[in-house]
């Protein structure tokens, strides 16, 4: 009797178990050229020396190079937890250390402008992109809405406007100034945050 059991849709979950280890271990690939070069340095090619997998697995998963990528980018990060410390000065310092944090360690920021770049060019990579900033955005509106409901914030206060002043001084210390994103630093985002509403 073989080992392999069927699952409802016919699939044995041995050969699913094998499909799985063949996508981790593109993927892996996928990353790492990512990491090293950004999106200009991943081929196909190069993808399969690394990963060991054969180039007609890799075609058999994603059809083009372009669905590779969108699958790799859709992929970074994790979801973002939502802190509710009572205040809202105690859930922006959570959120802006937190990005601050991976900005300095994550591999994810070395990737980001590269697709920034490709994006310009290419509508799929373009909507992708979209797809990620909406991701470093999300934890910030039920904060926000938090903070309105607890009167910290005017009715009318818009997110966005919240959300632009913690995440542009860190994305430009990261990326343009290459300053250090110090706990003073993020203490003063977080201040000039809070702010934002009075300047009306």
């Amino acid at each position: 009797m073989s080992d392999k059991r069927s699952d409802r849709d016919g699939t044995t979950r041995g050969g699913d178990e094998r499909v799985q280890r063949t996508k981790h271990a593109v993927l892996a690939a996928t990353y790492k050229l990512m990491w090293e070069g950004g999106i200009g340095g991943v081929s196909i090619d190069e993808v399969a020396r690394r990963s060991g997998v054969a180039k007609t697995s890799i075609y058999r998963h994603w059809p083009t190079r372009a669905a590779l990528l969108l699958d790799a980018c859709s992929r970074l990060g994790t979801t973002p937890e939502i802190p509710d410390t009572g205040t809202l000065k105690g859930d922006l310092a959570v959120l802006a250390r937190r990005l601050a944090e991976q900005l300095r360690t994550a591999r994810w920021p070395a990737m980001l402008p590269s697709i920034i770049d490709a994006a310009e060019r290419d509508e799929d990579i373009a909507g992708m992109h979209a797809k990620l900033q909406a991701g470093f955005s999300s934890p910030y509106i039920p904060v926000v809405e938090r903070a309105i409901a607890r009167g910290e914030l005017p009715a009318r206060q818009n997110p966005a406007e919240i959300i632009a002043v913690v995440l542009g001084p860190l994305f430009f210390r990261r990326w343009f100034s290459r300053e250090p994103l110090d706990e003073t630093f993020v203490k003063s985002v977080v201040a000039r945050a809070l702010l934002t509403p009075r300047k009306r």
